[in-house]
C-alpha cells in the first residue's frame, strides 16, 4: 500500500536518492543526454527542470542555488554559460524521454532522456511559426473597405502572374505595331495605283 508515499524513493534512502538524482542531473547537462530507466527519467525530470528555469536568471543568488543542488562546479558554469542561452525562449518542458525497451538482464524499461534543445535533428525539421492574423468584424467605410481590398489582391499576386502581363503586354504592342506596318504599306500601295491611274488618264487625254 502507497499510504503518503507521494514521488518515486526508487528503492533508496533519502541521502542515496538525493547524491543519484544529484549526479544524473550534472551528467545530463554536461553530456545533453543519458541512457537510464524510466522511473529514474522521470524522478530526474522533475529534479533537474526547476534548476533549468532558475538558470534563467544568471545571478549570484541563483548559481549558490543551484550549486547545493549540483555539487558540481563544472556543470554549473555549463548550465549558466551554455544551456541557459539555449532555453531562454522555452516556457518549460526542457527535456524529453525516448524510450528504447527493455533491459535484458532484468527486463527494467529503459530510455533515453535528454536535452530538446540540443537535439537538432528533431530541430531540423520543426517548421517555422506562422504569423498569426486576427480578423476584425468591425466594417468601416465602404470605399475604405473596397481600398483595402484592391490592395490587399494587389499584394497577393505572384511575380509569375506580373511577368505574363508583362508578357502579353509586350506581345500586344508587337501585334499593333505590326499591324500599322500593314496599314501604311496599304496606303502607299494605294497612292501610287491613283497616281498611276492619273498620269494614264492624262496620256489618253493628250492623245
Amino acid at each position: 500500500m502507497r499510504h503518503g508515499k507521494r514521488f518515486n524513493h526508487l528503492g533508496r534512502t533519502t541521502p542515496h536518492r538525493k547524491a543519484m538524482l544529484s549526479n544524473m542531473a550534472s551528467s545530463l547537462i554536461l553530456t545533453k543526454r543519458i541512457t537510464t530507466t524510466v522511473a529514474k527519467a522521470k524522478a530526474l525530470r522533475q529534479y533537474v527542470e526547476p534548476l533549468l528555469t532558475k538558470a534563467k536568471n544568471d545571478t549570484t543568488h541563483s548559481r549558490r542555488t543551484v550549486f547545493s543542488y549540483l555539487n558540481n562546479k563544472e556543470s554549473v558554469k555549463t548550465l549558466f554559460d551554455e544551456v541557459a542561452n539555449r532555453i531562454a525562449d522555452r516556457p518549460g518542458g526542457y527535456t524529453r524521454i525516448f524510450k528504447t525497451g527493455n533491459r535484458l538482464g532484468d527486463n527494467a524499461d529503459m530510455c533515453i532522456i535528454e536535452l530538446v534543445d540540443y537535439n537538432e535533428l528533431l530541430l531540423g525539421d520543426a517548421k517555422p511559426a506562422k504569423a498569426k492574423t486576427r480578423r476584425s468584424r468591425r466594417g468601416g467605410k465602404k470605399g475604405q473597405n473596397k481600398e483595402a481590398v484592391v490592395e490587399a489582391s494587389a499584394e497577393e499576386i505572384p511575380a509569375a502572374e506580373v511577368v505574363e502581363d508583362v508578357v502579353a503586354e509586350a506581345e500586344i504592342e508587337e501585334v499593333e505595331t505590326v499591324a500599322e506596318a500593314e496599314e501604311t504599306t496599304e496606303e502607299e500601295t494605294s497612292t501610287e495605283e491613283q497616281d498611276d491611274s492619273k498620269e494614264e488618264k492624262e496620256d489618253d487625254t493628250e492623245k
